[in-house]
């Protein structure tokens, strides 16, 4: 796939500067820059292929709340807006309602609910916009519906500007990417009150200012993401390892240094505020040990544990299908990472492989099928290959589209178990 093959490339700014026309007489400094802010045709096509989905998520929702009321007898199906009320949801509602320990509440006591497992950044957006926004689910909605219009914008970007060597000739694969992406089996989370949408919306455009060498964006962006999920360190990792491939090949890149460690400020500064709380510099991890057995385990154990709860029987046939969704997902991402290590693409390598191995070394594997939507390599690779092979497109939208329902109803309905 043309994605994982392409040697690195000198910046954006280099790249063009050669070819960039003398400024008119006359005309002003700022009007090329504003020129090139506004949205283009691609992107104004990509934000429109996202509010269409949204509008087909919606009527999925309103579509599952009548056939899957809350009560079996229930005549009346409550609000919409509650189908999206799941799981995490209410972990950020509380902790951006409440604080991390109110009225010294915390992990010693033995019905606490390890709250502190969830990263700060998105229940401190949720607090913020509740001022303007009331209704707490309202506003959660509404970060995830902004964050991830700017999430496909920056990933339809990134998307030409790996392949923008490519013989594609009328197709705009910033558009075919975003396709691929918004019909993921998971993209309801993308709408849900969840940190996805509002981490892509950063890690994104961290990765693309990465890739166009501006390296002071690239780090205060991924820092910012690292206040939203782990996986910020993951994005920090490739992040940095690109700036010292973009240093090796021009030393002019050595200035900017101290930038590349920015990310691991907001991790540690969390780390530094629930010790000071609970006494424990580890309570973040201690908190996904105790609510969502992440303590450490071999990776063959890992699937072992996780095939069996999804074949041998040992649960009821939802929960088996979700960790059939599990096990699949883990097979994608490690494809995906040796496609990646094959094409020597080593930063992207090195975010993916960082994120399963945090994934495939738990007890068993929880939320991996969630973590593809933040598998960007993914999403551009499939489009890329689609590039070659125009059937692709055809068998992934077969085959995707129905997943993408039943993940969604699953999720609505208050079925999901991952």
């Amino acid at each position: 796939m043309p994605i994982m093959s392409f040697e690195l490339r000198p910046s954006l700014p280099e790249r063009i500067q050669a070819r960039r026309p003398e400024r008119p007489p006359g005309q002003p400094v700022g009007s090329r820059n504003r020129t090139a802010a506004r949205l283009s045709s691609g992107d104004r096509e990509v934000l429109w292929l996202y509010l269409l989905t949204r509008l087909s998520l919606w009527g999925t929702a309103y579509c599952t709340r009548w056939l899957f009321p809350a009560r079996p007898e229930s005549r009346e199906p409550g609000p919409v807006h509650a189908s999206f009320e799941r799981w995490d949801w209410h972990h950020y509602l509380r902790i951006a309602r409440d604080g991390y320990f109110p009225g010294g509440e915390g992990p010693w006591l033995e019905d606490w609910d390890n709250r502190e497992a969830f990263f700060p950044g998105f229940p401190m957006v949720l607090r913020a916009v509740h001022t303007v926004v009331p209704h707490w689910t309202a506003a959660g909605l509404l970060i995830s519906f902004a964050a991830g219009a700017v999430a496909v914008l920056a990933l339809a970007r990134i998307a030409r500007w790996y392949l923008a060597d490519a013989d594609t000739g009328r197709v705009d694969v910033g558009r075919r990417t975003v396709l691929f992406f918004l019909l993921s089996p998971c993209a309801v989370f993308l709408a849900a009150g969840y940190t996805e949408a509002l981490f892509l919306a950063l890690a994104l455009p961290a990765w693309l200012a990465a890739l166009r060498h501006n390296w002071p964006l690239a780090a205060v962006l991924t820092a910012l993401a690292t206040t939203v999920r782990v996986s910020g360190l993951f994005l920090a990792a490739a992040v940095a390892l690109h700036f010292l491939l973009a240093a090796a090949r021009n030393r002019a890149h050595w200035r900017a240094l101290p930038w590349p460690a920015l990310p691991a400020v907001p991790a540690l500064l969390y780390a530094w505020y629930l010790k000071a709380h609970t006494g424990d510099w580890l309570a973040w991890n201690h908190a996904q040990e105790r609510g969502w057995y992440r303590a450490f385990h071999l990776p063959w154990d890992a699937w072992s544990v996780t095939w069996n709860s999804a074949f041998g029987q040992r649960h009821t046939t939802g929960y088996a299908f979700m960790f059939q969704a599990e096990l699949l997902a883990m097979v994608v991402g490690v494809v995906l990472l040796g496609l990646l290590l094959w094409g020597r693409r080593w930063p992207e390598a090195v975010y993916i492989g960082a994120t399963l191995a945090a994934l495939g070394t738990s007890y068993w594997y929880t939320s991996v099928p969630r973590s593809t939507l933040l598998w960007w390599p993914l999403w551009i690779g499939l489009a890329a290959w689609s590039l070659r092979r125009p059937r692709v497109k055809t068998v992934y939208l077969c085959l995707a589209g129905p997943l993408t329902t039943v993940y969604a109803i699953t999720f609505l309905s208050g079925r999901w178990a991952a």
